[in-house]
C-alpha cells in the first residue's frame, strides 16, 4: 500500500512540476508553428521577387517599345533578334532574358482590328506566338514580350503558378501608334 500511495504522489508531484515548468514552452510553442511561419515567409519572398521581375520585364519592354514607336529600329532595320538584344540590354539581370523571353510585334492598321489572344492555353502550355513586324509610320503597335518565370514555393499551399510546370507566365504589353514619319 506504501508503495502505491507513494507512486501516487510522486506522479501528483510531477505532474503539478510538469503544469508550472516554463523553461522549454517556447521552443514547443515554436515547433508548433514554425512550418506554417516559413511557409508565409517564403511565400512573401517568391511574391516579392516576382513583382520585382514583372516590373523588370515592363520597364525594358517599354523602353524598348519606344524604339518602334520612334521609328529608330524601323530605320535600322533592326531583326527580331537584334531588338531583342536591344531588350535585353535594358532588362535586369534577374531575368534570364537571351533564353526565356519570348517577344512579339504585330502591326495593325487601326486599333479597332487589334486582337490580342491568351497566350495560355487549356491545359497550361505556354502557346504565345513570337512575330516581329514592328509596322511603318501610323500603324499601330502592339509589342508583348513573355517570360516563364519558374517557381520554388509551391508545395506550400500557395501556388501562383499559371503554366504547367510550376510557372508563372510573365507579360508585358504595349500598344501604341507609330509616329508619323518617313520610316
Amino acid at each position: 500500500m506504501r508503495s502505491r500511495l507513494h507512486f501516487s504522489i510522486a506522479f501528483a508531484a510531477a505532474l503539478h512540476r510538469f503544469r508550472h515548468e516554463r523553461e522549454g514552452s517556447a521552443a514547443v510553442e515554436f515547433a508548433m508553428i514554425a512550418v506554417p511561419f516559413l511557409a508565409l515567409l517564403f511565400a512573401i519572398f517568391e511574391t516579392a521577387i516576382l513583382f520585382f521581375a514583372q516590373q523588370a520585364l515592363e520597364s525594358a519592354t517599354h523602353d524598348t517599345a519606344r524604339m518602334i514607336m520612334s521609328g529608330e529600329a524601323q530605320m535600322a532595320k533592326l531583326s527580331a533578334t537584334q531588338f531583342k538584344q536591344e531588350l535585353c540590354a535594358r532588362m535586369m539581370t534577374i531575368l534570364d532574358c537571351s533564353g526565356g523571353v519570348t517577344l512579339d510585334v504585330k502591326s495593325y492598321s487601326s486599333f479597332s482590328s487589334v486582337s490580342i489572344q491568351n497566350p495560355i492555353d487549356s491545359s497550361g502550355n505556354f502557346t504565345g506566338g513570337a512575330n516581329y513586324n514592328p509596322g511603318k509610320a501610323g500603324d499601330i503597335v502592339v509589342v508583348r514580350t513573355y517570360y516563364q518565370w519558374p517557381l520554388i514555393v509551391t508545395g506550400l499551399g500557395y501556388d501562383p503558378s499559371n503554366l504547367s510546370g510550376h510557372k508563372r507566365l510573365l507579360i508585358s504589353t504595349a500598344a501604341f501608334r507609330n509616329e508619323p514619319g518617313t520610316f
